[in-house]
């Protein structure tokens, strides 16, 4: 087996590290703190492809793979997990669903403009009371010939107030349950389309969270994402590949607490000699460098095989899986480590420890990605 990473791979690895330190850190706590959206810094990641980067240079996207993807994912999540959160949504749930299943109009007047950073994206799926069971949809969509009338509430939305272009999944049909759901795109400054207030979160507080409210918001038949009914096959498959992303946000939160940990430990003096040689904090870092090197290989896998064009559900179900059981495990014991400095801003690990949180919910909580390891295995699948 080939655990090398090809020079290309590299590069963009290293451009995503720099990016990490020089970019996002100077600001991070600050824009923790007031909740601040990383406008400019995210502008400046378009400009570098990394808005689309698996997206093909047709659409102006950077034609990258998804191992490069995951490199990328991982080195901002290190520093900035609000930042890595806005990249992972543009390019696995809105650029690859409408790469894979829009029409070639859709692609043209909406996919190029997001896989260059000209505009941002948004994937509206979650409801007050569909959240991982997505065929529970409330939000309506009612054929009135040449458009549909949308109506409901969408909850938890990433992007919610700074995407240009929403992907809007509602029920057409609720006698057929799963088969009457549709997937839709929709404007910004389409009437009828409100934005909620920004949610107070625990973590990833610099990404702007939102309600999305739609009350009879007309949208144009050729707005529809393939077919009729088609709906709840589009967000199933666009939210398989996004698993992947998150796992490698998971994983860089984790990586960034266990390398401010070691250094701190290495730094940080008791009874005459660094912390890191009293064997109480070195088996927690021997720990904390194994679940990541794990995690690691969970992750990179599911890439490779998404590359690949093989089978990747059950890898990146176990990538996100456990990647985001050992964020919150790692960034625990990385304040643990800082002991009273940990539990202060200015080191960053207590942030971190509430940005790891979230790896454990959204794209599909804990206990649903142990659903479809459980039912691959055992063969349900």
């Amino acid at each position: 087996m080939l655990f090398e990473l090809s020079e290309e791979q590299l590069m963009i690895q290293q451009a995503a590290r720099d990016f990490a330190q020089l970019e996002l850190k100077p600001g991070v706590i600050e824009r923790d703190e007031h909740q601040k959206f990383p406008a400019e810094q995210v502008k400046k990641l378009g400009e570098l492809g990394f808005l689309g980067m698996m997206v093909d240079p047709k659409y102006n996207g950077s034609g990258m793979d998804a191992v490069s993807y995951v490199l990328v994912m991982e080195e901002l999540s290190k520093v900035d997990a609000s930042t890595s959160v806005v990249v992972s949504v543009n390019n696995s749930l809105v650029c690859y669903g409408l790469e894979a299943y829009g029409n070639e109009a859709q692609k043209e007047k909406y996919l190029k403009p997001l896989a260059s950073g000209e505009k941002i994206g948004a994937f509206c799926l979650s409801e007050p009371e569909a959240g991982s069971d997505a065929t529970s949809q409330q939000t309506t969509a009612e054929d009135m010939g040449d458009h549909y009338l949308l109506n409901g509430t969408k909850n938890w939305i990433t992007n919610g107030s700074t995407a240009s272009t929403y992907l809007v999944i509602a029920q057409t049909n609720k006698a057929l349950r799963h088969k009457g759901i549709n997937a839709f795109i929709v404007e910004k400054d389409t009437p009828g389309f409100t934005i909620g207030p920004k949610e107070n979160k625990l973590g990833i507080r610099g990404s702007d969270t939102h309600s999305l409210m739609f009350s009879d918001v007309k949208v144009p038949k050729e707005n529809r994402i393939g077919g009729d009914g088609f709906g709840f096959k589009f967000a199933m498959k666009t939210l398989e590949g996004g698993r992947i992303g998150i796992a490698a946000q998971a994983l860089g939160i984790a990586a960034g607490a266990y390398e401010l940990a070691l250094a701190y430990a290495k730094e940080r003096k008791s009874f005459g000699k660094p912390i890191a040689e009293h064997q109480a904090i070195a088996f927690k870092l021997a720990d904390m460098a194994t679940q990541i090197e794990a995690a690691r290989m969970l992750v990179y896998k599911a890439a490779w095989l998404k590359d690949q064009g093989l089978p990747y559900v059950l890898a990146g179900s176990m990538a996100k899986l456990f990647a985001s059981k050992a964020a919150m495990d790692i960034t625990v014991e990385a304040v643990q480590v800082h002991g009273g400095y940990g539990f202060v801003k200015e080191y960053h690990v207590e942030r971190m420890m509430r940005d790891a949180k979230i790896t454990q919910i959204y794209e599909g909580t804990s206990e649903i990605q142990k659903m479809v390891i459980s039912r691959s295995i055992l063969g349900s699948i």
